[in-house]
């Protein structure tokens, strides 16, 4: 593939930097919209190794997820398999209970203490997971770093809605022997296996996968427009956690802590997703186009993927649930021990209950991907090979959704792009503001459609006589 081939297929790469761990050629920038992408050192005559290609999984056309879980986890007894979420070996849903774990997390504290007990069991040298970068004037806020000790390992809890991207550590891993952990969204750890497969210092290195179910990648002016909304400018903020539980509140409805210069004076501010613009998941905003060209929903080669529990008996905890599905024995041994010794307070659950707290996502990210990927086709254009056919068969009210979806996320980059040029926050939240009225007019018409006219008129009566009683 020449270099002109690749620059426009890489619009739908997932940006991990495996094309860089392949090619000195290539090296990951953020563009001007604040996401990653592999820039080409050299001239678009220049015919790129065809491992390039291989080894970004919306590039691949060689192999998909189901057949790299299959070469990993079809021989493990007991295994079992459910197409929504891949190969288990066994679903829980829970939080940890030792020390803070919890406490410290974005949900339900799995990820760190499974990073935690591989060190300390003495499986694994390092963690190759996402931490604050350690320079300040780095205008890259998080990035993946390697921890070595307890400390570093926990450092590196909860979430981060902002672009990373693994060349850097990975080139280290390659040069310092050890056993490495990783932790990634779906199309980061299946860019691992697809290393792996081509790599075997990648593939005898990096021994264990923890995955995480993720519903988009965003810029970073995701966080960026959040702090803008608390007064503090594009420029001005110094630290962001999107994660900040409120105890008073479901778990789902948490909030953000953004640190950040107001008129030269340091300010600390928490404010519930609920009052800020662009905090609705299912629009979109600032999503990057990878995003919506995956059919990966749990994360199906991670040796163990964990998640939110949304679900109404766990959300109501505001502390925060995971759910759990392991394929890896290693892993599930350590649990079940958590689980006897008290370390770890965990539900055995069924498929079922896995599937019910993302139903929406896999709607989404699976079953409406058939219509984006028509759309593609409708208009001629390249799209990468999915394990999901095109199809216009979505239902209308479900296109329109998909429609306005697709164009709150490439007006949310452009218009902010423009806001900050203005100087006006204002012209990003009336602009984005028409688009996200839309989005809820159409929704309400989707629950109409489900209610039907006889479910709305007895809502409306319900709605009026708790009025009355009051």
């Amino acid at each position: 593939m020449k270099v002109a081939e690749f620059n426009v297929k890489k619009r739908f790469s997932e940006a991990s930097g495996s094309c860089a761990v392949v090619d000195d050629n290539i090296k990951m920038e953020l563009n001007k919209y604040g996401v990653y992408e592999e820039t080409v050192l050299v001239n678009e005559d220049y015919e790129l190794d065809s491992i390039v290609e291989y080894v970004s999984p919306n590039l691949n056309e060689e192999i998909n997820e189901s057949e790299i879980a299959e070469k990993l986890y079809d021989n493990i007894k007991e295994i079992n398999y459910d197409k929504r979420i891949g190969y288990y070996i066994s679903l829980y849903a829970g939080y940890v209970n030792e020390g803070d774990y919890r406490e410290k997390a974005s949900s339900g504290g799995m990820g760190t203490w499974i990073f935690k007990e591989l060190f300390e069991k003495k499986l694994i040298d390092g963690v190759i997971h996402v931490k604050e970068n350690p320079e300040k004037n780095s205008p890259i806020m998080f990035q993946y770093d390697i921890s070595r000790s307890i400390d570093e390992i926990r450092a590196g809890a909860k979430t981060k809605y902002y672009p990373v991207e693994f060349s850097r550590v990975l080139k280290i891993v390659k040069e310092v022997p050890g056993r490495y952990a990783i932790v990634g969204i779906p199309s980061f750890i299946m860019a691992i296996r697809l290393l792996a497969e081509k790599d075997e210092v990648i593939k005898n290195r990096i021994k264990y996968t923890v995955g995480l179910i993720c519903g988009h990648q965003k810029s970073s002016k995701f966080a960026e427009a959040i702090a803008w909304q608390v007064g503090i400018k594009p420029g001005n903020l110094k630290y962001i956690n999107f994660r900040k539980k409120l105890l008073d509140k479901p778990a789902n409805n948490y909030g953000v802590e953004i640190t950040g210069l107001i008129d030269g004076n340091e300010v600390t501010t928490v404010k519930s997703t609920k009052e800020l613009l662009g905090q609705n998941w299912g629009q979109g905003y600032f999503k990057t186009k990878a995003s919506d060209f995956t059919d990966d929903v749990m994360n199906e080669t991670a040796d163990i993927t964990l998640g939110d529990a949304w679900l109404q008996e766990y959300t109501k905890d505001s502390r925060g649930n995971n759910v759990i599905v392991v394929r890896n024995p290693v892993i599930d041994d350590l649990i079940k021990e958590g689980i006897e010794s008290g370390k770890l307070n965990l539900d055995i659950v069924d498929k079922e209950i896995i599937f019910r707290s993302q139903a929406a996502h896999y709607r989404h990210t699976h079953d409406e991907l058939a219509y984006r990927l028509y759309k593609r086709d409708k208009a001629n254009e390249w799209k990468p090979k999915k394990r999901v056919e095109a199809s216009n068969s979505v239902p209308l009210l479900r296109r329109k959704v998909q429609d306005l979806r697709e164009e709150i996320s490439t007006q949310s980059h452009l218009v902010y792009k423009k806001a900050v040029e203005l100087d006006d926050l204002d012209y990003f939240k009336t602009e984005m503001g028409k688009l996200s009225r839309r989005y809820n007019q159409l929704y309400k018409l989707i629950l109409i459609q489900k209610k039907g006219i006889t479910g709305v008129i007895n809502a409306i009566i319900r709605k009026v006589s708790k009025k009355i009683s009051r």
